[in-house]
């Protein structure tokens, strides 16, 4: 099940500062259009940017700006947003592209040109859609070099792949989630995971598609992995290889090596991969879903979508390629902790980490799954109700107008500054059956308003609410964060800050707050605007 819940952040400039883009300025044009694509037997029309799922790849340099003129040519209208790209030229919200947040939808037959400022993000970053889901198909990576003159902190490798984990939906997926949203039901479950656009061998119809990645032997690769699933994080692995992992959201961390990684909808990751086993052999690379949901709940995507990685030269191939043996079962939270747990900042001299440790602003924000009553029990969601989600019980409603233009000519009623600080009520978050009077949001479009330069901790309180508890992947526009701690259960506010790290943390701009846990961050609120929080395993404005 998926979060309907948003926040808005308001930073607010006290004063005037600017800060001049450096680097190359680099233009792209995105022409987005319908174009029938063929997966698991059936062919179907989708919204694509170029011709192409996934969309193109931007290729920049830390510092460098980038115009990307985009030509709607489709049936509805859309906004794009480039993730975790933190725009830290102040005032710079318009080209963050969060629909009715800081733009309207481009229509139809129209464009819009974006400003993007790649200003200390280095590694890989992604593009995607921010209306509805359309970004089920409108995603692409952004890939982020050091500065010209300088390298990455580890030996540079000798080439790259990009791989894009998505979702196959082989019905309009838009029209699916606008039925479910008019009857208040939960939304579609894709019908496949994919790599780079395919399914692979392991779906019907889909073995001469499988997308194939050849690798030269004694050669170190860096892979450059984003998930782009709608409501899914994934487990990923590669058969017989060892990946080392050196970045997440544009950061660099302490490198780990690993036989699996698990990745949260909206995330990067950068890793390496040294080609040093048999030649002869084919090796699969494998992404299935990790669900944190109840164990009964099993009507979730269960597909293991493939691709094969093969070795340069001249060799009889093999029947069959060879699957990962590390990659975990679907419920093995056990195996997400052991990787999630060992993720540090790299916090070396050219890439230090600046914790904030004066906390002016604490807030503790609960994330709830909801419903909203309806007549006579006549929805289609649980208990006849209509299905929502709330972060402190309140559910987000989308405004008549976007956010920020409200906010820059001062309109009035488009949304209220007066998101709370704390949930209406606290009791056990946590107990497997909470009152009646905990599953019913407010609805309202509301903000926190920070002052420039405030730093701020924000402790996120997963609930069991409606015994509908999951991870949830909170993304936060505009900035990254630091993840200073996290754990099962309540919140303890005299001993869980006891165990915070502020020495390494991980500087990321996506967290998923545990199942029945919490996970706490910090930030500087120093890049000024109208920035958008919201949980990214899917991207619905409940009550609009």
């Amino acid at each position: 099940m998926g979060l309907f819940s948003k926040l808005l952040l308001l930073a607010c400039l006290s004063g005037c500062f600017f800060c001049m883009a450096r680097g190359d300025v680099h233009y792209y044009d995105f022409l987005l259009q319908e174009k029938n694509f063929t997966r698991l037997c059936s062919t179907k029309s989708m919204l694509v940017v170029n011709d192409s799922f996934p969309g193109p790849v931007i290729r920049v340099h830390k510092g460098d700006t980038v115009f990307v003129n985009v030509h709607n040519q489709g049936y509805y209208g859309l906004t794009i947003h480039w993730y975790s790209a933190r725009n830290k030229q102040p005032r710079n919200p318009w080209s963050d592209g969060p629909e009715y947040i800081t733009q309207c939808p481009i229509e139809p037959g129209s464009n819009f040109t974006y400003e993007v400022i790649l200003s200390s993000e280095e590694g890989t970053l992604w593009w995607h859609a921010h209306s509805d889901w359309t970004r089920s198909s409108v995603h692409g990576a952004i890939v982020i070099y050091p500065i010209e003159g300088t390298t990455y902190p580890y030996p540079k490798p000798d080439d790259e792949e990009i791989i894009v984990l998505g979702s196959w939906y082989v019905e309009d997926v838009n029209k699916l989630v606008y039925e479910d949203l008019q009857t208040g039901a939960d939304t579609p479950r894709s019908n496949s995971y994919v790599i780079n656009g395919q399914p692979g061998d392991l779906l019907p119809c889909s073995q001469e598609s499988t997308y194939r990645w050849m690798v030269d032997y004694g050669k170190t690769y860096l892979v450059r992995i984003v998930n782009a699933a709608m409501n899914a994080e994934l487990f990923f692995a590669i058969a017989n290889h060892s990946l080392t992992v050196v970045g997440m959201d544009g950061n660099y961390v302490k490198p780990i090596i690993t036989d699996y990684l698990v990745i949260s909808p909206g995330q990067t990751m950068n890793v390496l991969l040294t080609a040093n086993q048999s030649s002869s052999s084919h090796y699969y690379v494998a992404t299935r879903q990790y669900d944190s949901a109840r164990p009964d709940v099993t009507n979730y995507d269960q597909t293991n979508a493939t691709a094969i990685l093969m070795y340069s030269g001249n060799y009889t191939a093999p029947d069959y390629p060879i699957f990962p043996s590390s990659l975990p079962s679907y419920e093995d939270f056990r195996a997400a902790d052991r990787f999630l747990d060992r993720l540090r900042s790299l916090a070396s001299k050219d890439h230090p980490v600046n914790v904030p440790l004066n906390v002016t602003t604490k807030m503790f924000i609960t994330v709830s799954m909801n419903q909203i009553l309806c007549p006579n029990e006549s929805c289609d969601g649980i208990d006849g109700n209509r299905l929502s989600s709330s972060l402190n019980n309140i559910s987000f409603v989308n405004p008549s107008t976007d956010i920020l233009l409200a906010y820059y000519r001062n309109l009035t009623g488009v949304y209220t500054p007066d998101f709370p600080n704390w949930p209406p009520s606290m009791f056990n978050f946590t107990q497997d059956v909470l009152p009646l009077n905990t599953t019913v949001p407010m609805q309202g479009t509301k903000a926190k308003i920070l002052n420039y330069n405030e730093e701020v901790e924000i402790t996120f309180q997963g609930t069991e609410v409606l015994n509908a508890s999951e991870n949830h992947p909170m993304h936060m526009h505009g900035y990254s964060f630091y993840v200073v701690g996290s754990g099962y259960g309540n919140f303890n506010n005299e001993t869980d800050p006891e165990t915070y790290n502020l020495v390494d943390p991980l500087e990321v701009t996506t967290i998923a707050v545990p199942k029945n846990g919490w996970a706490t961050i910090r930030f500087k609120a120093s890049n000024p605007g109208v920035w958008f929080w919201h949980c990214h395993l899917i991207d619905i404005l409940a009550g609009a």
